[in-house]
């Protein structure tokens, strides 16, 4: 049995990371850069953060792939090089896991950064193509699992999940964006969610960035009212980001965010951690307050 899989029956609380983009910002890089093309430029930095996750007390660490599919790495310098560049992230991630026995790595996958079909320009098939060639470079690498994050849109999620069905046995985590309270931006309620990929075959179903720690946990509120039985994740940005002398700055302390995730893991979610803003503090806070 996959170790993902057998940790989440046996019931166990599991830390997941903090943020990959803001952090590597903090680290030098450019605002309008890609940070996928950091795998290959900078990887002793994507190195660097990924062991600072892990001596945090991760339990799962997130690959640096989150726009790592072929239409939103078109203009990307390494834009040509894929398949290659997801693999050698697996692998990089791997490398920190290491450090720590027991320590998971998750493909990171996001939307594809346009809409599909008759909103933009991007069919199903070409959608579902470009995830499953993401999910089997990731696989390649030696991921444990992968992680469908961020989306906001059942269609192109349902590409994404079957295009890495498509490839890979691995299971897969469903994690939707909520940012117009508890619907994404083209009206996705966390219902739709739930019902949709317990039966499509999800090992489990949550959300992450979004607003505010307050409306993740209405999110996970509206998930647990379904009664469907599903492990649930839930990896909440560190506040709204404001923007201070021409700088990001997220206000939730280390400490807000684990009293949060504490109240997370009581209504039912299994898998907790962090997205912008957050830092390896704010995950070591997490781990001491719910392992």
């Amino acid at each position: 049995m996959n170790k993902f899989i057998e940790r989440l029956i046996s019931g166990e609380i599991l830390v997941t990371d903090g943020a990959t983009g803001t952090n590597l910002q903090i680290s030098g890089l450019a605002a309008g850069m890609h940070t996928e093309d950091w795998v290959f430029d900078h990887p002793e930095k994507i190195l660097d953060l990924e062991k600072a996750f892990v001596s945090a007390g991760s339990d799962i660490i997130l690959t640096c792939t989150f726009g790592g599919t072929r239409p939103r790495m078109k203009d990307a310098k390494h834009g040509k090089e894929v398949t290659e560049l997801n693999k050698r992230a697996a692998e990089l991630a791997r490398q920190a896991a290491s450090l720590r026995k027991g320590v998971m790595v998750g493909g990171s996958m996001g939307p594809l950064g346009q809409l599909l079909k008759p909103y933009g320009p991007i069919t199903y098939e070409e959608a579902k193509s470009v995830f499953a060639e993401q999910a089997g470079a990731l696989a390649e690498g030696g991921v444990d699992l992968l992680v469908i994050e961020t989306h906001y849109a059942l269609e192109e999620a349902d590409a994404a999940f079957e295009g890495a069905q498509s490839v890979t046995d691995l299971p897969i985590v469903i994690s939707f964006s909520y940012d117009r309270g508890t619907r994404t931006m083209m009206g996705i309620k966390p219902t739709d969610v739930i019902k949709n990929y317990k039966t499509k075959g999800a090992v489990i179903v949550g959300a992450n960035c979004g607003t505010t720690l307050e409306n993740m946990e209405t999110i996970i509120k509206e998930y647990v009212s379904t009664k469907i039985t599903i492990p649930l994740w839930a990896k909440p940005n560190a506040g709204i980001p404001r923007l201070t002398d021409s700088h990001t700055t997220y206000d939730v302390t280390p400490e807000t965010m684990a009293e949060f995730a504490k109240k997370y893991i009581e209504l039912g979610v299994q898998v907790v951690g962090g997205c912008c803003g957050s830092t390896p503090e704010h995950v070591a806070a997490i781990v001491k307050a719910v392992k």
